[in-house]
């Protein structure tokens, strides 16, 4: 039997040359395998770059990761043992190789089987070798230790290492979700279908464990799948995916998969995605619009009664009514007694449109309107100017409100405390006209502004693609919402909620992607806080997300709110506090450089893809905890499906070939076939009128 010496000695293949805290320089022996290494018990390739070697130390082992190899001219080496009398001081070519230390491999015993020895791989180097350690090939049984990472058992397997006798690579969902997972790389490199295959293995490894416990509860995932590309909404059909599109008509992806129209009710939103919506300025039109939500929105919580609209609203008539009084100047002089007949107008409009059962009541309110009107004939004349009023016909009309005031009896109300944050739906089509109103009996000097700002809303609101996601005709709530959108726990309702995107109108996708994200992340939070402490884990999954999270920008437009400000700060916030409630992100991006740096600094692993941009490739090497030098210069060379793993969840960084996908199972995301079509090898056909009442949303 070989002793350890021995070992070592038949596996060696170079001795160190020179040691820097970041790298080795090794010199190859002569002898050392020239293409591929038989003394490691199994064939394996050797030198190439991204392989790994051990240098023995009195704590384990060091492992290396190989990151150049060369050729140097230098004097031939004289060799221990051998008489090399006589030979020429020529130049000779020696190999060598630089290596960048990774860890220390330690061995260990099986508890369970004392005979058999194992290999636990711990990051950081706690001795550093000297000049002429060895340098040897590692064994299948250290290698497949070194990759694995003993998270085989545990973990999801994504794939395998062809640089490591075909190791299974694994992360454990602890690791890879519970610290967020970036997915980088350019167009085409295979990153939709690394998605789609790490939520994919991670349910069919669940079920696998489901099944192992012989539990008969259903599994308890939740990956919600932002996808602007609308390349998922077929991928996860068997899984009993939730899917959710803009709906505009009959297409086969409607029919086939009975996806649901998209609804993000405006009154979800918050005061900056509301601000951002409206494009509400800071001076007039802002204050008075966060009003308005929370009038609005406290209504909707008292679910008031058509007598209660008509006592608030005439109350708030008869107060400003009664500001006129006071001072003459507002109803005498003419830049102000035309604000005093919008108001009337207005009282008269608001009025004639109250539907009360009283009879009695009906008529006091008539009476309302008729002397608005008789006031307005009086003092309006045929080309629509103004005159100055009378301060008896003004207290006449408060007169005739304080009687229907009178009539709807004393108010029973209490306004529960309510702010524009609260997720209360109410009336999103009466803001406009809630806006016009407030102004004209409060401030009539800002009607201006205010108008501007209700003819922007009512003309968003009359889109109808945009007015059937934000303001849907069906009645919706908050707990019906969540449990359409995040799943109810049922086994048929499925853990994959897919959102399209890719027909949500530009100019309010960014503010539907905010309002999921924060809805999401809100819902975890108060989770925590109302289940003592425990987190409910949920993966936000977000494609192109460069799109989404873009770097900040300065604004030449003080003052504004932009959306995709307001999406951004959205999942910054989620990358830097998700964690601690269960909420993990997965962020899939060919352009790096153009997120924003506050949310890749909080992705502890990384998947990357082959990636060609020179700006990408710098800033992802200043992203990588590891300095990994030479490593990844091979990013631009990666093919299509393999990607470079490390980070959080990999025990050490090791190129990955992905596992591929049944077709079934892949996203929409393959390169479109030009020539085959052009030639008449793939048929297309061109039917405009099916095409046309999709986009018209014409149903048949």
């Amino acid at each position: 039997m070989n002793s350890y010496v021995e070992k070592i000695a038949s596996l060696t293949v170079g001795t160190i040359e020179s040691v820097a805290p970041n790298e080795f320089r090794v010199l190859l022996d002569i002898d050392a395998p020239q293409t591929t290494a038989l003394n490691a018990v199994v064939p394996q390739g050797f030198p190439r770059l991204n392989g790994y070697v051990l240098i023995p130390n009195e704590v384990g082992s060091i492992v290396g990761i190989v990151t150049w190899l060369g050729i140097e001219r230098s004097a031939y080496p004289r060799r221990s043992g051998f008489k090399d009398f006589g030979l020429l001081d020529l130049p000779f070519p020696l190999r060598k190789m630089t290596v960048l230390p990774l860890g220390t491999l330690q061995q260990t015993v099986d508890r369970e089987y004392p005979d058999r020895l194992t290999y636990q791989l711990n990051r950081g180097l706690s001795v550093y070798p000297s000049v002429g350690d060895k340098v040897i090939l590692p064994s299948v049984s250290q290698l497949r230790n070194i990759i694995e990472g003993g998270e085989t058992e545990l973990g999801v397997v994504i794939g395998t290492s062809v640089l490591a006798a075909d190791a299974k690579i694994s992360v454990h969902p602890n690791k890879i979700f519970g610290r967020h997972l970036a997915i980088l790389g350019n167009t085409g490199s295979g990153k939709s279908c690394t998605v789609t295959g790490v939520i994919r293995w991670t349910l069919e490894r669940a079920e696998e464990e489901r099944t192992k416990r012989q539990s008969k509860k259903p599994l308890n995932c939740r990956f919600i799948v932002l996808d602007p590309n609308g390349e998922y909404r077929n991928t996860f059909d068997d899984l009993h995916a939730r899917v959710f599109q803009v709906q505009g008509g009959h297409s086969k992806f409607t029919d086939i998969h009975s996806t649901r129209n998209i609804q993000v009710p405006a009154w979800l939103w918050d005061e900056q995605e509301w601000v951002a919506f409206t494009g509400a300025r800071p001076g007039v039109q802002r204050p008075m619009l966060l009003r308005a939500l929370r009038e609005l929105k406290a209504g909707g919580k008292l679910d008031l009664t058509e007598v209660d609209a008509v006592r608030r609203y005439l109350s708030f008539v008869k107060q400003k009514l009664q500001f006129i009084v006071n001072d003459p100047a507002q109803y005498t002089e003419y830049t102000k007694y035309k604000d005093v007949g919008g108001l009337l107008v207005s009282v008269q409009d608001k009025c004639m449109r109250f539907q009360v059962p009283d009879e009695g009541l009906s008529r006091a309110i008539q009476e309302v309107v008729n002397q608005c009107d008789e006031i307005i004939r009086r003092r309006r004349n045929d080309k629509g100017y103004w005159s100055s009023f009378v301060e008896s016909e003004l207290l006449e009309l408060v007169n005739r409100t304080n009687t229907v005031i009178a009539q709807c009896g004393e108010s029973v109300e209490q306004t529960p405390e309510v702010d524009a944050n609260s997720p209360i739906p109410f009336n999103v089509h009466a803001l406009a006209d809630y806006l016009d109103d407030m102004t004209l009996h409060e401030s009539p000097g800002n009607v201006q502004h205010i108008q501007t700002l209700s003819a922007r809303i009512r003309a968003l609101l009359k889109d109808a693609k945009l007015g059937a996601i934000i303001a849907p005709s069906e009645n919706i709530t908050l707990e019906q919402w969540l449990h359409s959108y995040i799943g109810s726990g049922d086994e048929k309702d499925g853990a994959i909620t897919v959102l399209d995107l890719s027909l949500v109108p530009s100019n309010v996708v960014h503010i539907v992607t905010a309002v999921i994200a924060r809805m999401v992340f809100e819902l975890v939070q108060r989770y925590r806080r109302t289940h003592n402490g425990r987190t409910l884990p949920t993966v936000l999954v977000l494609e192109e997300a460069h799109s989404f999270i873009k770097r900040s920008s300065e604004h030449t437009d003080e003052g504004a709110i932009d959306a995709a400000d307001v999406c951004r700060e959205v999942f910054e916030r989620i990358a830097r506090e998700g964690r601690k409630f269960g909420l993990g992100l997965v962020l899939s991006s060919q352009r790096p450089s153009e997120l924003s740096p506050t949310v890749l600094s909080q992705c502890n692993t990384f998947l990357l893809h082959r990636i060609v941009n020179d700006r990408d490739q710098e800033l992802v090497s200043r992203l990588i905890p590891d300095n990994l030098g030479g490593f990844l210069q091979e990013l631009p060379s990666l093919p299509t499906g393999e990607a470079i793993l490390m980070g959080w969840a990999a025990p050490i960084p090791v190129q990955v070939s992905i596992t591929r996908l049944k077709d079934e199972h892949r996203p929409l995301s393959d390169d479109p076939k030009f020539w085959e079509v052009w030639v008449g090898e793939e048929a297309r056909e061109l039917k405009w009128e099916q095409i046309a009442r999709d986009w018209t949303a014409q149903l048949e």
